[in-house]
Parts: C-alpha cells; sequence; structure tokens
C-alpha cells in the first residue's frame, strides 16, 4: 500500500494511492509541490509526471484523488464541479484514479482556495 500525505496550506490529509500504473509513476515522482487551482469542489495541480489513460473515469467518487491527462495534472474529488450533475462528480474530462483520501477531510478541503501552496510526500 502507498501512503500518501497531500499538504493543502495547513491542512494535511492522509491518502492511499491504488496499484494503477498511474498511481505508481506519480508515487515514484514524491515529493512535489505546486500551486492549488480550485474547480467547484475539485482542487488539482499541474505535476511531474506524463501519463496516457488507464482505463480512465468520467464520473467519480468523493474522496477519490485521480490524474487528468490533458493538463498532467493530480486531481483531489471532494464534491461537485461545475460540470457535474445533482449528486454526481465529474471532472472536466476523463481521468485515471490514483487513490483516495478518508471523507472526514471533506469539509475542511472545501475552504481551498486558488493560489495556495499543495506538497504531496510519501508516507513511510
Amino acid at each position: 500500500m502507498r501512503k500518501i500525505k497531500i499538504r493543502i496550506g495547513e491542512l494535511e490529509v492522509d491518502a492511499v494511492l491504488n496499484s494503477t500504473k498511474t498511481a505508481e509513476a506519480i508515487y515514484n515522482a514524491l515529493p512535489f509541490s505546486a500551486k492549488a487551482n480550485t474547480w467547484g469542489d475539485e482542487t488539482y495541480f499541474t505535476i511531474p509526471v506524463k501519463r496516457g489513460p488507464e482505463n480512465p473515469k468520467s464520473i467519480v467518487a468523493i474522496g477519490d484523488l485521480a490524474y487528468w491527462m490533458p493538463g498532467a495534472a493530480f486531481c483531489i474529488f471532494y464534491g461537485e464541479t461545475p460540470s457535474s450533475c445533482k449528486g454526481e462528480v465529474r471532472p472536466a474530462s476523463p481521468v485515471n484514479v490514483i487513490g483516495n483520501f478518508e471523507l472526514k477531510y471533506v469539509e475542511s478541503l472545501k475552504k481551498t482556495r486558488n493560489g495556495i501552496s499543495v506538497t504531496v510526500e510519501k508516507l513511510p
């Protein structure tokens, strides 16, 4: 199991990456830092990993972590996005789901703003 910590400003989110090749490539590239962008209840940021589609999903779940191919971006989903229908979590375009985080962080993540510093690192 690949455990990671995501720091968004003062918030620390523990998460787990899955066993996909995309998740492995991201884990091997850690640590990295970026400035966050938000799109509805999604935070995303460009990372130094380039991957193609790997069983991409058009609908994800609250708590999912994903990789968005067009922007080489790490995505954190904690609610509806501007392209969601009521009650669904829809990325801008299909994403590779790479892991998830505990739902206890959802309300805190909703306070995330554009430009905040994000760091992702491995946990032992």
